[in-house]
């Protein structure tokens, strides 16, 4: 008859941890808008500046390629570095998640956050 209370206590607990994180979800917020990364391509022709929010920042291209007239090569280059900063954004977001979550007793968080940053490629630059 009295089984559902511990749970009712460990729900307790778990709504306390949900609190604490929402403050440091947001410092965690501001870090990640703070923090850069940067993807390239065609051997440094094209460089993309993104941050941890996965916002892109800028965008630079190498004077050759637009004097060279190549408008098909910028193209592809483009969005291939774009997509590698976006992917290294992304790992600055699942890392910033493990570090919010460390040492909280959530059910099934752990699986959430290794599904998320299995999903991100490229490293950090």
């Amino acid at each position: 008859m009295f089984e559902g209370l511990g749970k009712l206590a460990n729900l307790g607990s778990i709504l306390k941890q949900a609190q604490q994180m929402g403050g440091r979800l947001t410092r965690i917020a501001d870090e990640l808008k703070s923090k850069r990364v940067e993807g390239t391509a065609g051997g440094g022709l094209v460089t993309v500046e993104a941050n941890g929010a996965g916002e892109i920042l800028s965008c630079r291209i190498d004077p050759s390629l637009i004097t060279g007239g190549d408008r098909e090569l910028i193209e592809d280059l483009v969005p291939a570095a774009m997509n590698q900063a976006l992917a290294k954004s992304r790992e600055l977001h699942a890392e910033a998640m493990k570090s919010l979550t460390a040492g909280l007793d959530m059910p099934g968080m752990n699986d959430m956050l290794s599904q998320l940053s299995g999903g991100s490629s490229g490293t950090q630059g």
